[in-house]
C-alpha cells in the first residue's frame, strides 16, 4: 500500500464524515447488515474483555461492546471519524468503557504488545484497506490477541459487491473501458477503476486462506445480507411488522451463515483465533 493509497483512503473517511454513522441506519438493507454484524460480535466478547476496535468510525459498534461489557481501546485511522466518535460516545454511558482513543493504521500494530487483547475488532473493512500488506496486517491483529481470543472482523466481499452493484459496474465499463473492469473483476482490487472507493474485494476462500497463512483458525463466517440484498420496499414491507421482521432477522442471519451465501452479501464477517 503507497503513501497515496493511504491519503485517498483518509480523505475517503474524512470527506464521509457523518455518513458513516448513518450508513447502518438509512435503509433497511443497512439496519439488516446492523444487525448481522452486532449479532455475529455477541458471540466473540464477554464481560471485562479488553477489546482493541480498529476503524471504529463514530462508535456504532463502540456501544455494543460497551453494552456486552468490554474496556475499548478505540482507533481509527481518519481523525474526523475520532472526532466524531468523542460526540457519539463521548456524551453517553458508553464513554465509561473507553479506555483510550488513538490514531491508527491497522498496518502497524507494533505500539501493542504480544497477547494484548480478548478481541480484536475490525468492522467496517480496515483490512481491506492494507492492499499488498494484508498478511502483515492480520498477523499482527493474530499477534496482539491473547490465547483464546478473537479477531473479529469484516471485508469487502468481492462477488456479493459485484452483484449489487452491478449497474454501476456497467457505468464504470463505459468510463473505463472492458480491460480495467477485467482487472478488477479478477483481482478484486478497485485501484483499477476510478472509483473514489478504493479496496480490496475478497472472497470468502481468500478470508479462508489468509486466516491459515497468518497461523489463524476459523472460528466462524457469514456474510452481511443475503435475501435482503436488494428488494428495499419488499424490506420496508417486512419492517412494519414487528413479529414478522424478527422472524426474517432470524433467517436471514441463518442464511448468511450458509456455506453458499458466503459471498452473496457486500461484506464477508470472520472470527479467527490463533492456532
Amino acid at each position: 500500500m503507497t503513501a497515496n493509497d493511504r491519503a485517498r483512503m483518509r480523505d475517503f473517511y474524512d470527506d464521509l464524515g457523518e455518513g458513516e454513522w448513518l450508513r447502518l441506519e438509512s435503509s433497511p438493507r443497512g439496519r439488516v447488515a446492523y444487525e448481522v454484524h452486532r449479532q455475529f460480535l455477541e458471540r466473540f466478547v464477554r464481560p471485562g474483555d479488553r477489546v482493541l476496535e480498529i476503524g471504529a468510525g463514530p462508535g456504532r459498534f463502540t456501544f455494543d461492546l460497551a453494552r456486552l461489557g468490554a474496556e475499548i481501546d478505540v482507533t481509527d485511522f481518519s481523525q474526523v471519524q475520532l472526532d466524531l466518535h468523542r460526540q457519539h460516545v463521548g456524551v453517553t454511558d458508553a464513554e465509561i468503557a473507553v479506555a483510550s482513543r488513538a490514531l491508527l493504521d491497522i498496518c502497524d500494530t507494533s505500539r501493542y504488545d504480544d497477547e494484548t487483547f480478548d478481541v480484536v475488532l475490525a468492522y467496517g473493512g480496515p483490512l481491506s484497506y492494507a492492499f499488498e500488506q494484508t498478511e502483515e496486517a492480520f498477523g499482527g491483529l493474530l499477534r496482539i490477541t491473547k490465547p483464546g481470543g478473537y479477531v473479529v472482523a469484516s471485508v469487502m466481499s468481492w462477488l456479493g459487491s459485484w452483484r449489487y452493484f452491478l449497474r454501476g459496474a456497467l457505468e464504470e465499463m463505459n468510463e473505463v473501458g472492458e480491460d480495467a473492469i477485467d482487472l478488477v473483476l479478477t483481482t478484486g482490487d478497485l485501484r483499477h477503476s476510478q472509483t473514489v472507493h478504493v479496496c480490496q474485494m475478497f472472497r470468502a476462500r481468500d478470508v479462508s486462506v489468509l486466516v491459515a497463512k497468518c497461523g489463524g483458525e476459523m472460528a466462524a463466517m457469514s456474510s452481511s445480507n443475503w435475501a435482503s440484498l436488494n428488494d428495499a420496499d419488499v424490506l420496508e414491507e417486512l419492517e412494519t411488522n414487528a413479529d414478522r421482521w424478527e422472524r426474517f432477522i432470524r433467517h436471514e442471519i441463518a442464511a448468511c451463515a450458509e456455506p453458499g451465501a458466503l459471498d452473496g452479501g457486500t461484506h464477508i464477517l470472520f472470527a479467527a483465533q490463533r492456532q
